[in-house]
């Protein structure tokens, strides 16, 4: 019991001590999970993606190295600022110019990086161009910024998998803003 609250307390003093660092007067919350009250499991989920948040690099120009995940994937969309960017935030029609880092959740393996290709990767925002959880996960983003996404299946490629992405993996994206055009 004592070790349930030990790590209670940790996960409360973590979210805490993150929503008073935020860099502008909007909520902390910028699509990300959150939870009335936190059972371990949902603590565990937690502090696994807070780790991958605080060991990616904070330079955006340069590839992000980024940790393996720790146990279980959350089981929802997962939207985290690394670094804020400035400027208007991401709406559906406009086309956004993106580098990132994919990662799958079960083995910590990269499966795929613009940063690789030598060019970022556009697309028009809510078209239908992407995978919907970057159709979600990119909404309100502004230029300059880092964000990871932690994409469970049924928003990537759910049970069919797509190449190197297995059926059912959960998707780990380090994404970086470049540019943004008014759709």
């Amino acid at each position: 019991m004592r070790a349930k609250l030990t790590i209670l307390t940790a996960a409360l003093v973590l979210g805490l001590g993150a929503a008073a660092c935020g860099e502008d007067d909007e909520p902390a919350d910028s699509g990300a999970e959150t939870a009335a009250t936190a059972t371990p499991a949902e603590t565990a989920e937690a502090s696994g993606v807070e780790a991958i948040v605080q060991g990616t690099s904070k330079q955006t120009d340069a590839k992000p190295e980024v940790p393996a995940p720790q146990g279980d994937p959350p089981s929802e969309l997962v939207i985290r600022d690394i670094v804020k960017g400035k400027g208007p935030k991401a709406t559906a029609g406009d086309t956004l110019t993106m580098q990132y880092v994919g990662i799958s959740w079960s083995n910590g393996q990269q499966f795929d990086a613009s940063w690789d290709a030598g060019q970022p990767f556009p697309f028009q925002l809510g078209a239908g161009m992407v995978i919907q959880g970057w159709d979600q996960g990119m909404e309100g983003m502004r230029k300059g910024g880092r964000r990871l996404l932690v994409i469970p299946p049924d928003l990537g490629y759910g049970p069919q998998g797509s190449g190197p992405i297995g059926p059912n993996e959960t998707l780990i994206f380090v994404v970086d803003l470049v540019e943004i055009q008014r759709g």
